[in-house]
């Protein structure tokens, strides 16, 4: 056994970090930091240095030689960087590599009043953020076609289900308004998730913040958040942000997935709905017949891939203590990283689907008037001649039975042959041409949020408007980061000049 033990250690090594360890952690942490952090790695060391020069902290000397170093490293390719056992992550290696260019140890002084605990966690919220942004500008690309579909389709008469069976007549254009504020409330969610992401947690150092006189404030000013994360120990402890954000994206494909497998459904030949363009097609290998709608198929596995992704991010965080969780962190970041990809794929996907889909106005038309599914109209005109709801709806099942049993469909009843079932009541000509029109049924319901024209048009003007807010909004946002970081380039330029 001792010989055996040996071997192993011989193998891995007698200090940290172990071969297994390196293999299986440190070399992961390195290439996700390289790939990922290293842009946000470097507007913290500057914005830092600079207001420790504006604290008088550092002397400009010393800020302009940290400043110089930096710059250099920075504009060094280290995209294809390996791991390097002298160095526990990618953090210290461009540490190494700035102490190096300045030959000097004054380079050191660069860390000042910080910790890789708020330089870590400010990383994070700087990348995440990023990721959001981007995320809710797809996703509103997503809900201009789908609203402009909505628009087009605003009296294309369509059967809707409940239980997967037939329940009553509607218009495209009602359905899709409800995915639409679907988008919209995960929208909603994302921007909430990016408020709390928005905060930096820079000037906590390893928890207590620093005895130097650092300005947290400014930091946060140029590294372009919204507010500071004020307790410091909630700036490296916290880890809600991470949790939102997965919370948002775990809630968005959800819902994504839901809609998706209706369009699935639409385009199969036995539903023959929808036709999705040829572009999103794939013909089989051996069936030339067939069109594959490979291209809803795929949205539909991405988006659960990025649920499943967003899950894993929090069931990583369960449990963990309520203090710095920086490794939790470096191991958890690429998944909420691959969740944020794989939902641009498929609100890119579903987008290019949506847009240049073709309805088949004429077979959702006929579906929708059949299977008795106007008969809820017929309970509602047998309550208005005064006969008590519960009993009216008996009445109307009554009618329903008589359908199945005869094998008719309802508008095939004669206004005779109804009123004999009826019994109690009589329906009039015209009244019984309301109830077996799908176009009477959808009209008469212009109740608010129903789908009657006037009532889509009045919401698909309201959603309009909250699209030109939510993107004008977005810009702003994404308008001041590019500002903040602009702004920082220009005061380094100050010193690197």
């Amino acid at each position: 056994m001792k010989r055996k033990k040996d071997a192993f250690v011989n193998v891995e090594g007698e200090r940290f970090p172990g071969k297994t360890y390196v293999d299986q952690v440190l070399r992961h942490v390195f290439e996700g930091q390289r790939d990922y952090l290293r842009s946000s790695m470097f507007a913290i060391h500057y914005a830092h240095v600079i207001i420790l020069t504006e604290q008088h902290v550092l002397s400009s000397i010393d800020a302009q030689k940290i400043l110089r170093s930096i710059y250099q490293v920075e504009a060094e390719n280290h995209g294809n960087v390996a791991y390097d056992e002298r160095y526990e992550d990618f953090f210290f290696f461009i540490e190494d590599r700035i102490r190096q260019v300045a030959s000097d140890e004054i380079i050191s002084n660069m860390h000042i009043g910080r910790s890789r605990n708020d330089m870590g966690v400010a990383m994070y919220r700087m990348v995440i953020r990023t990721h959001m942004l981007e995320v809710q500008e797809a996703l509103l690309t997503l809900a201009d076609s789908i609203l402009e579909q909505a628009c087009q389709h605003a009296t294309t008469i369509i059967p809707a289900y409940t239980h997967t069976q037939p329940a009553q007549p509607t218009t495209l254009g009602h359905y899709l308004l409800a995915i639409y504020d679907v988008c919209m409330r995960d929208l909603k969610r994302l921007q909430a998730a990016f408020v709390t992401i928005n905060h930096s947690p820079m000037g906590a150092a390893a928890l207590a913040t620093t005895g130097f006189p650092i300005n947290r404030e400014r930091i946060c000013e140029l590294l372009g958040f919204e507010k500071l994360v004020e307790n410091s120990y909630d700036a490296i402890a916290g880890a809600d942000y991470l949790a939102e954000a997965a919370a948002a994206m775990a809630v968005c494909m959800l819902n994504c997935g839901r809609w998706i497998q209706d369009f699935l459904l639409l385009a199969t030949k036995e539903f023959h709905g929808i036709i999705v363009a040829d572009p999103y097609v794939q013909i089989s290998s051996i069936m030339p017949q067939k069109r594959n709608p490979v291209s809803i198929e795929h949205a539909r596995a991405l988006a659960s891939g990025s649920y499943a992704e967003a899950l894993a991010v929090l069931h990583m965080i369960h449990n963990t203590p309520f203090g710095d969780i920086v490794d939790t962190e470096d191991d958890l970041q690429p998944y909420l990283y691959n969740s944020f990809a794989k939902a641009k794929r498929v609100f890119a996907l579903m987008d290019a689907v949506i847009r240049t889909i073709t309805i088949n106005k004429d077979v959702l038309k006929e579906r929708a008037s059949k299977h008795a599914i106007t008969i809820t109209e017929l309970a509602d005109e047998v309550t208005r001649k005064g006969i008590p709801f519960r009993r009216a709806h008996e009445m109307a099942a009554t009618v329903a039975k008589a359908c199945a049993a005869q094998q008719k469909e309802l508008y095939e009843f004669t206004l005779k042959e109804v009123n004999t079932i009826l019994a109690v009541v009589s329906l009039t000509y015209e009244e019984w041409d309301h109830i077996i029109s799908p176009a009477s049924f959808i009209n008469r319901r212009n109740i608010t949020g129903g789908p009657a024209l006037p009532e889509i048009q009045r919401m698909l003007q309201i959603r309009r408007e909250e699209a030109k807010q939510h993107k004008e909004s977005l810009r702003n946002m994404q308008a001041k980061i590019q500002h903040c970081a602009t702004y920082l380039r220009v005061l380094v330029q100050q010193y690197v000049k």
